[in-house]
């Protein structure tokens, strides 16, 4: 089977994602939800739509990797404000589950993306 490149990645964040949202759901019952899902949903398409970038990109021009860094993490600035004050103010999301949720996600998906963009920079150096 073929596959796209850099989809190894986000089917991990996903696996991932799902998989510990799933437990906490398990442990935590209902009570942790809609705030669990929605402090995953936002880093998640974040980090999968970032990562795609940053694949492309690097494949593509490695020397605009940094620009093209620098501009996404601006873009991720606004639209995570907005995100939290839609999730927050809007839909009223009680803020102890969701900022614990939203806060997990951001940090460790953005640790796999830092790891993957890691060994993408390693691969490409040794070819």
């Amino acid at each position: 089977m073929i596959r796209p490149k850099g989809f190894g990645p986000i089917v991990w964040m996903i696996a991932g994602g799902v998989g510990t949202g799933g437990v906490l759901a398990a442990v935590f019952g209902s009570r942790v939800m809609p705030e669990l899902a929605l402090g995953l949903a936002g880093p998640l398409l974040s980090a999968a739509v970032s990562w795609q970038i940053l694949e492309r990109t690097q494949r593509s021009a490695p020397e605009r990797l940094t620009n093209v860094m620098i501009a996404s993490f601006g873009v991720k600035v606004l639209l995570f404000g907005l995100y939290l004050a839609v999730m927050l103010k809007v839909l009223a999301l009680r803020p102890m589950p969701f900022m614990l949720s939203f806060t997990g996600y951001y940090v460790a998906l953005h640790v796999v993306e830092a790891v993957c963009l890691k060994r993408l920079l390693a691969s490409g150096v040794s070819s």
